[in-house]
């Protein structure tokens, strides 16, 4: 009679484990999970833009949000158009949709572009210092020195017009701040007792940095990743108010520009809808933050054990 292999339990790691946990107390509070439940509905229709987007793209023809109807300018919100229509006669609710999938690609791309680079610099300042703390702290100061409205026109108008620029642009001055923060953590987290025992072991510098330090302080560049994400939708917004963002698109930046210029007639539907988009991503991610940064922040929850 043979007896069957007794196949051994697989039991979560100390990171799997701290992350159900760090969820788990995030789903728990209910501010968070109405934030969660606002950023999915915007999710939703940015991913529902981006395909109605494609789809008109391939097959060559004009999109029903900017198809113009003169004979229905300044509709109020009714049946026929959810949230009325704008001068052109086209509808608010379409085009309130493709401005999501703007300011959504934009949250996300320049992010992408700038908390990697502040991790990356803030790792290699924090960890080595010296001259090489040095040169980060110097490249970091040089940027925060610029006034960053001037040089997010300046990259724009180098770059072009279009979201291309706006990409490079907020990317490429947002990264200071993340920076500042992970160097600081790397400077506490390597005097702690692991990291000389990582080091007591022979193990390598770019193991003991991103395979030791970098998880401990992660948290700062996801906490940073909501707060970065509503601001870079901010700068697209001002900047297309400006006519250097989005291009013959349905930016909200855009809609603001086109909306407030009706606004004392009573046309007030397009910039209401507009701001009240732009007032919940902002809010829901902001205190989404603050939620997550309560449940990574290993102090706190050092504090909480």
């Amino acid at each position: 009679m043979s007896v069957p292999a007794v196949i051994p339990e697989q039991r979560p790691t100390a990171g799997e484990s701290f992350m159900r946990e760090a969820w788990r107390q995030v789903w728990a509070g209910r501010v968070a999970r109405m934030c969660l439940a606002v950023l999915a509905v915007f999710c939703l229709a940015a991913l529902w833009g981006e395909a109605s987007h494609a789809w008109y793209a391939w097959r060559d023809v004009t999109p029903p949000w900017q198809v113009q109807d003169l004979g229905a300018c300044y509709l109020a919100p009714g049946a026929a158009h959810w949230l009325g229509t704008d001068g052109l006669g086209r509808d608010v609710f379409l085009r309130l949709v493709q401005g999501a999938r703007i300011a959504f690609q934009v949250g996300v791309v320049s992010s992408l572009i700038a908390i990697p680079i502040g991790v990356l610099l803030g790792c290699l300042g924090g960890y080595f210092g010296g001259r090489t703390d040095d040169v980060v702290v110097w490249i970091s100061t040089t940027f925060a020195s610029i006034p960053g409205l001037l040089f997010v026109l300046a990259i724009a108008m180098v770059v072009g017009k279009g979201l291309l620029g706006v990409f490079l642009a907020i990317g490429l001055t947002t990264w200071v701040g993340v920076c500042r923060l992970i160097r600081a953590e790397v400077l506490r987290q390597k005097e702690r007792g692991y990291v000389r025992a990582a080091r007591a072991l022979g193990f390598s510098h770019g193991r003991i940095l991103f395979r030791h330090i970098l998880p401990n302080v992660i948290h700062v560049a996801l906490v940073s990743f909501t707060l970065r994400f509503p601001a870079a939708i901010g700068t697209e917004v001002f900047l297309s108010f400006l006519g250097i963002g989005a291009q013959g698109q349905p930016s909200w930046g855009t809609m603001m520009s086109s909306a407030r210029l009706r606004l004392w007639q009573g046309m007030w539907w397009e910039l209401a809808a507009v701001t009240m988009a732009i007032f919940a991503v902002v809010l829901a991610f902001n205190l989404l933050g603050d939620a997550l940064r309560d449940a990574l922040d290993p102090r706190l929850r050092a504090a909480r054990e």
